[in-house]
Order: structure tokens, then C-alpha cells, then sequence
């Protein structure tokens, strides 16, 4: 397949957080408001004057000032971000929305305030609160943590206009980001995709680390370029898989599964599209911002919560997924410390594997990685073993 247009630029914007985009959208004015999780609004950070962009540490392989701080048996995708902080990374931006989810997080995220790491004295850190349950009282309480922890506060510091208008705004433009995000990552459900689970991985990340109004142009370009891009005369890839995990922010890692031979065809990880490129429906009568918090309360698959009813559901959102896309096989990733995701790992791959609770079962591999090294020379070793194993299957069951 011919190479697309834009995936060259788009590969130097994920080189470093403060990328040219960023760069442009600072100097026309507008604010810099990051994140580091999926339970954060992307629209409220994206209004009128502002952006949202998702903190990344790439080429980060040595986190030692964050471990002093946070010991080595904290996650490495949190030690990471806290040390490009020490490094002055994040220096262009003006506040920091985090979220209660895992304790590692919420620690490193209140060193940018403690430490007093961004040098601008209306630096703002809030942490809002995403309550466990879903439920009509929950998207009530996580709507009020969006007034307290972030409207009100970017309002009163920086005079961020969240009106009704600019909301709606917000989410026009959100959705439609989605929709082209979705019709893209659709386009790997055919047997012979036109897309690459790497190239779809590079444009993912894009939409979620750069300004939305200047990507957006990049993206719509992108999607009528691959309406009409011819696919290799066979399939290339050995093996169809679906990538699960936690922070996977580096698209070497799916590169290197897909040089092996397999096809990442569904990317069901924090930074990844399933869910997250949802449209936000705003009903007749319903206020943008209470919308807003009730779909993120809603889609929202974070292994965070761990009732019966919440861990079944999430193997059915998993199992679904790969019958969706094709998959024949799942990855099931957890980064090193990452305590809830341990869990996940350990529990889904029981399941999908036995076929616990489940219409049928799906082969999985698990693994383990560490952010500074994620596509390591035993990773390799791992996905070869498991696409060989793919394929007999595949054959055995042809013959």
C-alpha cells in the first residue's frame, strides 16, 4: 500500500508533548489544559480558547528523579510523566485535570502542584472525583465534580467561557473527530484492510495529543485518502488480534506484534479508541454539560471498578469487540505495578480463554511491560509463539 500522506508528520508530532501543533495553538493564545486519563471529558477541555492535550513522557527511558519521589515499584508510565515534568516538558501548560483513579496517578499528578513543577502562577491542578457505579445519582455527582473541579475553577482563573453555546460547540467538533476516528478504525474489520493497526494507532494518538481544531483538517484529509486506498493484493498479515491493556502509548509496541505477523484490528486500551470515539448524544431538553458527564460515566470501561456486575461486563465489551473485529486471538497487557490492570489481565485471560460467562472462548497471551521499554526483544519472542499458534489453530479448523 502506498504510504499515507500525513503519517510521516503525524509520527514527528508524537516525538515530544510540546509538539508543533501545541506550539501553534500556544502562540495564538489559546490554553493548554492537560490530562492523563480517559475519565477526563475531552470537550470540556477542548472550548472555545482552549485545548486538551494527553499527557505522553516518548523516549523517556530513565525515570530516576521520579523514583526517588515515588519508589520503583510505582508504575513506569507515571514515574515517566513525572520526570519529563522535572525535565520542563510540560512547561506550556496551564493546568492539569486528574482524576481519582489509581493512587500512583493521583500521586505523581499532585507533584506538579507540591513540587511547584510548571513555572506559571495560575498553574491549576484539580482532581475530580468519577464515582464506581452508573446509575441516574452517579452522573448527578460526576456532573457536580465537573462544575467544582474544573468549570468553575478555569472559569474564575483563566475566564474560560463554558456557556451553553461554547459547550455545544465543544461537542460538535468532538463528535465529529469520532466519527472520522470510528469510520477509520471500522476500516479494519475488512479481511483486507486498507490500514495498518500501526498507522491506525499513530492517528489515534494524534487526536488525543494535539489541538482539536488543528488536527482536525489532518484527519478529514486522512479518511478520504484511505476511502480510496488500494490494499496489497492479499492479505499481509499471518494472524487477526485485538490489543487490550493499560497505558500503551507507544506505537512501536503494535508495530512490533504486527512485524511478527499479526494484524492489530481492535485497540481496547486506555489510549486507545475502544471506547473512547464515542459520539455524545445531547438529548431534547438535556443541558451540554450534564450530557457530557453522563456519557463519560456511561462508556467508560476502566477496570477501576471491580463489582461482579462491572467485571462481566467488561469480558462481554471484550468478547464482543473481537468477534466484531475479527479477532482471533486477544493480547492481554498490564504494565508493570499497574494494580488494576494486574487484575484485569489475570482474570480476563481465564475467562476468554475457558470461555467463563461467555458465548464461546478466544485465545489469549498475556503480558507484562514496562513503559521506558515496551517493545523489547522477549515481547518479540512472546508474539511469534503466539500468531504460530494462531495460525495451526486456524488451520486445524479449516482442515
Amino acid at each position: 500500500m502506498r504510504d499515507l500522506k500525513h503519517l510521516a508528520y503525524f509520527e514527528e508530532l508524537l516525538r515530544e508533548a510540546n509538539n508543533a501543533l501545541v506550539r501553534q495553538a500556544c502562540a495564538e493564545g489559546k490554553i493548554a489544559l492537560a490530562y492523563n486519563c480517559s475519565y477526563i471529558p475531552e470537550p470540556l477541555l477542548d472550548v472555545e480558547g482552549c485545548f486538551g492535550v494527553r499527557l505522553r513522557a516518548p523516549g523517556c527511558t530513565n525515570p530516576d528523579l521520579a523514583t526517588y519521589y515515588m519508589t520503583n515499584r510505582s508504575c513506569s508510565y507515571s514515574r515517566s510523566i513525572l520526570e519529563r515534568a522535572f525535565e520542563g516538558g510540560y512547561n506550556f501548560i496551564s493546568a492539569l485535570i486528574g482524576q481519582e483513579c489509581c493512587t500512583t496517578m493521583n500521586r505523581m499528578e499532585q507533584y506538579f502542584e507540591y513540587c511547584e513543577l510548571i513555572p506559571n502562577e495560575q498553574f491549576y491542578f484539580g482532581c475530580i472525583d468519577m464515582p464506581i457505579k452508573k446509575g441516574e445519582w452517579y452522573g448527578g455527582y460526576f456532573r457536580r465534580q465537573l462544575e467544582q473541579k474544573v468549570v468553575q475553577p478555569l472559569s474564575e482563573r483563566f475566564g474560560v467561557d463554558f456557556s451553553e453555546q461554547r459547550l455545544r460547540e465543544a461537542v460538535e467538533r468532538h463528535n465529529e473527530l469520532c466519527r472520522i476516528i470510528t469510520e477509520i478504525g471500522d476500516l479494519r474489520k475488512a479481511e483486507n484492510p486498507v490500514i495498518t493497526g500501526c498507522e491506525f494507532h499513530v492517528i489515534q494518538l494524534v487526536s488525543l495529543t494535539c489541538p482539536k481544531q488543528l488536527i482536525l483538517p489532518l484527519l478529514r484529509e486522512t479518511l478520504e485518502e484511505l476511502q480510496t486506498r488500494e490494499p496489497d493484493p492479499k492479505p499481509w498479515y499471518r494472524a487477526r488480534v485485538m490489543l487490550v491493556g493499560s497505558e500503551l502509548d507507544d506505537p512501536a509496541i503494535t508495530k512490533l506484534l504486527e512485524m511478527t505477523g499479526a494484524m492489530v484490528v481492535a485497540d481496547r486500551y486506555c489510549f486507545g479508541s475502544l471506547p473512547g470515539r464515542e459520539q455524545i448524544e445531547i438529548a431534547p431538553g438535556q443541558d451540554a454539560l450534564d450530557a457530557i458527564a453522563r456519557h463519560y460515566m456511561t462508556i467508560n470501561e476502566c477496570p477501576r471498578p471491580m463489582g461482579t456486575e462491572a467485571t462481566v461486563g467488561r469480558r462481554e465489551y471484550m468478547y464482543n469487540l473481537a468477534k466484531a473485529y475479527g479477532a482471533e486471538g486477544v493480547i492481554l497487557e498490564n504494565m508493570k505495578f499497574c494494580e488494576y490492570w494486574g487484575y484485569e489481565r489475570a482474570i480476563a485471560g481465564k475467562w476468554l480463554s475457558e470461555g467463563h460467562k461467555l458465548p464461546g472462548s478466544i485465545p489469549t497471551c498475556q503480558i507484562e511491560t514496562d513503559y521506558t521499554n515496551a517493545s523489547s526483544g522477549q515481547l518479540r519472542t512472546r508474539f511469534q509463539a503466539f500468531v504460530e499458534s494462531l495460525e495451526i489453530k486456524r488451520i486445524q479448523k479449516e482442515g
